[in-house]
């Protein structure tokens, strides 16, 4: 079977009566994405890069007088590859000889290839530590917050964005309710990186609603309430975005008014309860934390959050966090809230009970699987060892030489003279977009490699053109699913575009690295002794030659798989035994050591911590919406927004912003006008949707929208891509986690100027 393997899932390939090649959904699926179905469509795209190509006023000024102001504004010429294969070389050896290896950095984030061996970012770092190593990152844009709190407030075991949450078949099996703050975003769940074979959480919310399990989804948008069969029997309430955290605070001071927490659970499982209860009463602040208190901030009625309260309490319950919950300022909060709320309540441990973060987030939370385990690419070791919480960037390009405050930490920022990106693309995922492209043309020199001309490609000096996913032969795996794809080559790249791995091959070869950076393996060895390794750890996976010809391997496929056990339950059997590896060995109500670090914002518990952009803040008077940026459902991040299913969710070729009709009349805005969506970072376009599934003062604009900006007559800038980025801040969740906050972004819309928005 020819198979392609992507982060949207398996696809297999066939041929229409003409001999062209298409993709349809993988047999073994019960629920395909058709986001993936598009992507031969960038085979021959008029965005696609067929060559290498150097900014015009790099070439110009030579080495040691580089000038990065022209990045993104100039024009590229094309260069053949002996040159451009010399120009980076040359390049390399300049930077680290007159300024060191911590001057390169190498950040490159991004899901280019669900392909283990065709990974850009591991490609690009593997080379680049047998150059002497360069400055990294660390964590995500997507679970930054969480991955930073959650090891000290429940132990470093439940890190990653699958480890906490109990499986869908014990919730079904167990809970007899689930309140998810954030909702259920299927859309999200169909992504995986690496890719799956099956997507399955729409089946599992569907069964859950069948045997009568109460669901409940507060959020702000009513599609966040999934669209499945018994949809009708999900409750939603409504919340004004970034006060979840109030309202969870509300519930937990009910349960203690009410005499419904578990002092004996709070007792043996947690420690800093007392504290804790302290702030809840008000006793050491003078601020109870009732559910009228967190009625005037969330817009939640108190009745409901006490009756949640109350329910939650009662019968074995699930809260549920979007992953997006912590993607705001002080996003830490809700997660932790979440966790005390639930220790309260004494479910933790118990069967589909306690608490889970991110189900829906991505196609593998709390999928009951075996998980694959295997090799990934090795890079080596870095031989330097300064980095950064991913998405601090342009604090590391504008501030060389100051110190970053993260995680009881002191980053020395180092002085970055040469950025090299392969894989991704930070004018999709970072904030402030405006603001990054300055700090962008601080460095002597820019180097990405791309497949099409990306912002991110836009603003380089040199780009390299890389190879398509579909045309070149790999494996497609997620250590966090039980599938294994054989993604084979389905056509050849143009003339003159090499797979990462040869353009990183050819440069090593220019500095006397290519033994060292190939192994004396092609790209076939390479995949053979990859795939190699998961045989080790499975020895029941078939050999290399019949993965190849079957197409697909994994563990336990075509079976209804057991719940892989319960989280902390061995904890909760004997929490002397199997204590948590955390300071206390206990769930942390109150962290000393977070405590310890002195950030002004972050405190030792679970608090409510208004943000500057949220509808209660000053700001609002000028900027009355608040805006939220969450995934697209016709895209991952940006990847495929120039084909088939984005391009078709647009209108009259511009990104959907969701407006509440009531925001809409008040500005003489109609659907599917053209409107301006403006604060003082920065002015995007949209079409305009009106929906009463969006509450009174938010506007939804998803993210992807490629970054586009025009300079007008008055020399401003407007995006006409519809970039929320444009707009978001680039301010820190906390000094604790440095992770990324756009949903607390203050807006305001108005109709644009002309049918076109410019």
């Amino acid at each position: 079977m020819h198979l392609f393997g992507t982060h949207f899932g398996t696809y297999e390939v066939v041929h229409d009566g003409e001999g062209r090649p298409e993709l349809r959904g993988f047999r073994h699926d019960p629920r395909p994405s058709p986001i993936g179905a598009g992507f031969l469509e960038l085979a021959d795209h008029p965005e696609r890069l067929r060559q290498p190509m150097v900014r015009q006023g790099w070439l110009d000024t030579g080495e040691g007088a580089r000038d990065g102001s022209g990045r993104g504004r100039e024009p590229f010429v094309p260069v053949d590859w002996d040159t451009a294969v010399r120009l980076v070389a040359d390049e390399i050896t300049r930077i680290r000889a007159t300024h060191g290896n911590t001057a390169i950095f190498a950040g490159s984030y991004g899901w280019a290839s669900a392909g283990r061996f065709n990974h850009a970012p591991s490609q690009l770092k593997r080379f680049l530590n047998l150059c002497g190593g360069f400055v990294s990152s660390v964590n995500t844009y997507s679970y930054g917050a969480a991955a930073v709190l959650l090891p000290h407030v429940i132990g470093p075991a439940f890190v990653g964005a699958t480890d906490a949450a109990p499986s869908w078949d014990l919730i079904a099996a167990h809970a007899r309710m689930v309140i998810s703050f954030g909702g259920f975003r299927l859309t999200n769940a169909q992504v995986e990186a690496g890719g799956t074979g099956q997507h399955r959480a729409e089946r599992w919310l569907e069964r859950l609603v069948a045997k009568g399990v109460r669901v409940v989804v507060v959020s702000p948008v009513g599609t966040d309430v999934p669209d499945i069969a018994g949809r009708a029997q999900i409750e939603h309430v409504a919340i004004r975005p970034n006060t979840d955290t109030a309202v969870m605070l509300a519930m937990a001071e009910v349960l203690l008014a009410e005499g419904l927490a578990r002092r004996d659970f709070l007792d043996r499982y947690t420690t800093g309860f007392d504290t804790f209860a302290a702030y809840l009463t008000g006793a050491s602040d003078g601020v109870a934390k009732t559910p009228e208190w967190a009625e005037a901030i969330s817009g939640m009625p108190a009745e409901t959050i006490r009756g949640l309260a109350r329910a939650f309490a009662e019968a074995p319950a699930l809260v549920n966090a979007s992953w997006s919950l912590q993607r705001a300022r002080f996003g830490e909060q809700p997660y932790w809230a979440a966790i005390a709320l639930a220790a309260m309540a004494g479910q933790i441990g118990r069967p589909g009970a306690g608490f889970a973060f991110g189900l829906t987030a991505v196609s593998s939370v709390g999928q009951p699987i075996r998980h694959l385990k295997g090799p990934a690419l090795p890079q080596g070791p870095n031989p330097v060892k300064a980095f950064i919480p991913v998405a601090r960037i342009t604090e590391l390009l504008t501030r060389p030489g100051e110190r970053l405050a993260y995680n009881g930490r002191d980053l020395t920022l180092p002085d970055i003279r040469l950025v090299w990106w392969a894989g991704g693309n930070p004018f999709h995922h970072h904030q402030d977009l405006n603001r990054l492209a300055e700090a962008w043309r601080r460095p002597e020199t820019v180097i990405v490699n791309e497949s099409v001309w990306t912002a991110t490609a836009r603003h380089a000096d040199i780009v390299l053109p890389a190879s398509l996913p579909f045309e070149r032969d790999d494996i497609a795996a997620s250590s966090r699913d039980n599938w294994l794809v054989a993604s084979r080559q389905i056509m050849a790249p143009p003339p003159g575009v090499l797979s990462d791995f040869r353009i990183f091959a050819r440069i090593a070869r220019e500095l006397g690295l290519e033994e060292a950076f190939t192994e004396g393996l092609n790209e076939d060895g390479w995949l053979r002794r990859l795939y190699g390794g998961y045989r080790e750890r499975h020895p029941e996976l078939p050999d290399f030659e019949t993965f190849q010809a079957e197409g697909y391997a994994g563990l336990d496929l075509g079976e209804e798989a057991a719940a892989p056990g319960v989280p902390f339950a061995d904890f909760i059997a004997d929490p002397l035994a199997h204590p948590l590896a955390t300071p206390s060995g206990r769930i942390e109500i109150v962290s000393d050591t977070i405590a310890g670090f002195g950030y002004p914002d972050i405190a030792g518990h679970p608090v409510w911590m208004p943000p500057e952009e949220w509808l209660g803040a000053p700001l609002a008077e000028t900027y009355p919406l608040h805006l939220l940026s969450p995934q697209p459902a016709h895209r991952l991040h940006s990847q495929l927004e120039l084909v088939g299913e984005s391009q078709r969710a647009k209108r009259t070729g511009h990104e959907v912003a969701l407006l509440n009709p009531v925001d809409a009349g008040s500005r003489g805005i109609a659907d599917g006008d053209i409107v301006e969506i403006f604060n003082d970072r920065g002015r995007s376009l949209a079409a305009a949707r009106l929906s009463a599934e969006v509450m009174a003062g938010v506007v939804v604009l998803p993210t992807g929208g490629w970054f586009d900006p025009v300079v007008m007559p008055d020399g401003t800038s407007v995006d006409r891509g519809g970039n929320p980025n444009v707009l978001t801040s680039d301010r820190p969740t906390s000094h604790l986690t440095g992770g990324a906050a756009p949903n607390s972004c203050l807006v305001d819309v108005r109709r644009a100027q002309s049918k076109s928005g410019l």
